[in-house]
This record gives C-alpha cells, structure tokens and sequence, in this order.
C-alpha cells in the first residue's frame, strides 16, 4: 500500500504529468500538426460558413439536420482556422 503513494514519481515516461520527467506524446503531438495548404483552408472556411448559414435555416423546420449542419459547419471552420484536417490526419488523402 505504501508503493502506491508515492506522488510526483514518473516511471513510465508516456503517463507521467507529474515529477520532473517531460510526458512524450509523439503520436499525439504529430497527429495535430498542422497539414492544410492556403487552398485548402480557404475551402473548408467557405464550406464551414455554408453548413452553417444553412443549419441556421434549416434549423427552424428540422432540428436534427440543422442541428448536424451546424456541428459540420462549426468543426470544418475549426479545421480552417487551425490548418488541419482530420482526415488527412487519420492517413487519407485529399484534394485540397
């Protein structure tokens, strides 16, 4: 029981947040690099505003499409802003 007490102690360096040892999240960290070109975040900024601007329209009559447009429109500007795209993150690729 005395073992597991210890505070402020890394043994393993992929799980440690505490003590003086820096945390390595490799895969995590490359997995968020930014990987857009210009054209590629100007795309995704003009769909985002279009998913938007419709789910906003849409949203009176059917919710749950609205509702989707939206979260689509909000996460495609995410992308845009940021300059990644989840999918090319995951290894697919895309046109732009």
């Amino acid at each position: 029981m005395a073992q597991l007490a210890v505070v402020g102690q890394c043994h393993l360096q992929s799980t440690c947040f505490l003590g003086t040892r820096r945390a390595r999240f490799f895969p995590v960290n490359r997995f968020f690099q930014p990987n857009l070109s210009h054209h590629g975040r100007m795309a995704r900024g003009v769909l985002g505003a279009l998913c938007l601007i419709a789910g906003i329209i849409v949203a009176g009559d059917f919710t749950l499409w609205g509702l989707i447009l939206v979260v689509a429109g909000l996460f495609a500007i995410f992308e845009s802003i940021r300059g990644w795209c989840l999918l090319r993150a995951c290894g697919l690729k895309t046109k732009l």
